[in-house]
C-alpha cells in the first residue's frame, strides 16, 4: 500500500479509503509506539502535500480512528454513507457493514462499539489492555464467523435498495467490508445503479478508479 500511495495515488484528484485501513485500531495514542501506523500516516501526509487530498471513512476494524490520526495523516474523515460527485456523476460511498442486516449479532456489536459512552470508557483503559481485548474479540469473531452462512455476512439486498432510494438513486454505490470484489447491476424504482464491491488490502489487493470513462478495477502496485 505504501508503494501505491507514493506512485499511482499521486495522479489522482482525490483518494477515498472506505474503512478498515488497519487490521484494528485501539486508539490514536498507538501512533507513538506503532511504527507501521506512523509510517502509514506519514505516507498519507506526503500524498496530501503532493496535491492529492485523502478522505478516510471508519470501518468495523478501525472505528476508533480520531483527530490525532487525522492530523498526522493530513486526511479528512468521511461520514458513512457519503455522497461525492465525480465528473458530474453522483457516487455513494459506504463502508458496507451497516448493510449486512441479516447478521443480527454483528449489528448489535456494531451499535455497542459505535456508542460514544462505550468508546470513552474503552479509551480510558491502558493501551495494552485495549490491545488485549481487541485481540480476544478478533479471535471470537473468527470463531463465530466459521459457523455462519456466507449469505448472512453479505449485504442484504433490501438494505441496499433502501439506501439507494434514501439517497436519490445515485448511479454508483461503492463499499467494502464483505471482501467480495464484484460489480452488481441493480434496478430500483426504474433507476439503474451499479454496486461496486472493493477487495481487501492483502498481498494482492485492488482499488477502484473513477474517471470520465466510468469505474474500473486495478491491482494495487
Amino acid at each position: 500500500m505504501l508503494d501505491f500511495l507514493d506512485t499511482t495515488a499521486r495522479a489522482a484528484s482525490a483518494l477515498y479509503v472506505l474503512g478498515d485501513l488497519f487490521e484494528y485500531w485501539a486508539g490514536d495514542d498507538a501512533l507513538a509506539s506503532d511504527q507501521h501506523a506512523a509510517s502509514v500516516a506519514g505516507a498519507f501526509r506526503t500524498l496530501v502535500k503532493s496535491g492529492t487530498p485523502v478522505f478516510i471513512m471508519h470501518g468495523n476494524r478501525d472505528f476508533l480512528l480520531a483527530q490525532d490520526f487525522s492530523h498526522a495523516a493530513g486526511a479528512s474523515f468521511l461520514a458513512d454513507p457519503a455522497e461525492i460527485l465525480v465528473k458530474g456523476q453522483r457516487v455513494l460511498l459506504t463502508h458496507g457493514d451497516a448493510l449486512c442486516t441479516d447478521d443480527a449479532d454483528y449489528q448489535a456489536f456494531r451499535r455497542q462499539v459505535r456508542d460514544p459512552a462505550w468508546q470513552r470508557a474503552f479509551l480510558a483503559q491502558p493501551l495494552a489492555n485495549r490491545n488485549a481485548q481487541i485481540e480476544a474479540l478478533r479471535m471470537r469473531s473468527e470463531s463465530e464467523k466459521s459457523g455462519k452462512a456466507l449469505s448472512i455476512m453479505d449485504v442484504n439486498p433490501q438494505a441496499v435498495l433502501a439506501l439507494l432510494a434514501d439517497h436519490g438513486y445515485p448511479a454508483l454505490l461503492i463499499h467494502g467490508h464483505t471482501h467480495r470484489p464484484d460489480a452488481h447491476e441493480i434496478e430500483v424504482d426504474g433507476h439503474r445503479c451499479v454496486r461496486w464491491v472493493l477487495g481487501d488490502w492483502g498481498d494482492t489487493g485492488d482499488y477502484l478508479q473513477l474517471d470520465a470513462s466510468g469505474c474500473s478495477r486495478h491491482k494495487l502496485t
